[in-house]
């Protein structure tokens, strides 16, 4: 297992990431032509075991203030293994991103990945997290 990261659009299987979305508590039947969509105006993170494609995310932001994580995943046959912590260093750490100063995401089931990383749930509500930094 040779695990890569890549911000590389022509690398990712749109064909996975989508069968994936599709099938998930937070975009179950999603369009394929929203997916594509999404990924155009995005900037997003491949997960790689050799070429093959096993992790996917997607960061909507201005580079400067602001950026929401949306569509993590890996796939079930790679979890376990830490992926998605390398995946959530390698998109806090890109250094296009790393000095955002509020990150967002949402999630129904993975708050203790996302608190090892400084995201607090906001008040009365179990989905939304926030992450800030002060200058």
């Amino acid at each position: 297992m040779k695990i890569t990261f890549s911000n590389s659009r022509e690398k990712f299987d749109v064909n996975l990431i989508h069968n994936f979305l599709a099938n998930s508590y937070w975009s179950q039947g999603v369009a394929r032509e929203r997916v594509v969509n999404a990924i155009d105006n995005s900037f997003c993170f491949g997960v790689f075991d050799n070429q093959t494609q096993v992790g996917f995310a997607r960061v909507t932001t201005d580079f400067t203030f602001f950026a929401y994580i949306a569509d993590l995943f890996i796939i079930e046959e790679y979890r376990g293994r830490g992926l998605s912590k390398q995946l959530m260093e390698e998109i806090l750490n890109h250094d296009k991103l790393k000095n955002i100063r509020s990150w967002m995401l949402a999630t129904w089931d993975a708050h203790g990945l996302y608190e090892k990383f400084g995201f607090t749930k906001i008040e009365d509500n179990n989905r939304y997290m926030i992450k800030r930094k002060l200058d």
